[in-house]
């Protein structure tokens, strides 16, 4: 079955496949999320203002793989790379796979691949690019599930927060 395009953006564009209508993105391969998680057990998350549900987010670093000419063809793992760079000023060692998702399969064609990174050393002072505010947050990870609830007062969890953490625990208790 073909879609049907329904309206378009810069960036995305809706469509209708028989009678599901949802949004695609324009130029992308690939969503990339990264678990970081620091040699002293801290784990990096980020904080920035979303302004489709118009609130701080409380995110670990992600974005789009191939989302320009010249990367069109960008592996994910490079996206991932330059992602945690960009919004943190940290770079890894090693980066791996922790799984897939469909963050809101019912509206969107998005899949997201989360990437465990180790081996991190501060290389930058981080912040994202362009306009991106992006203000960067160390937790330890003794204290990661009340710090995630007490900003739950002040902003908004991204889910993949609540999933990246499942899936990197969930590798740990793997390699145990």
């Amino acid at each position: 079955m073909e879609s049907e395009l329904i309206g378009q953006g810069k960036f995305l564009r809706l469509v209708k496949l028989g009678r599901w209508e949802f949004a695609e993105r324009i130029q992308a391969n690939g969503v990339v999320v990264v678990v970081p998680r620091l040699s002293d057990g801290q784990w990096l998350l980020i904080e920035q203002r979303r302004e489709p549900v118009r609130s701080n987010c409380i995110e670990f670093p992600a974005g789009l793989s191939g989302d320009s000419f010249e990367d069109a063809n960008e592996p994910l793992a490079n996206a991932a790379m330059r992602e945690l760079v960009e919004e943190t000023g940290y770079e890894a060692t090693s980066i791996s796979v922790l799984g897939r998702a469909a963050p809101t399969p019912g509206l969107t064609s998005e899949v997201m691949t989360y990437f465990f990174a180790e081996g991190l050393k501060q290389v930058g002072l981080g912040g994202g690019v362009g306009s991106e505010q992006i203000t960067i947050h160390l937790v330890p990870d003794t204290e990661i599930d009340r710090w995630i609830v007490e900003k739950s007062k002040e902003a908004l969890i991204s889910g993949m927060v609540y999933s990246g953490l499942y899936l990197a625990r969930s590798r740990a208790r793997s390699h145990d």
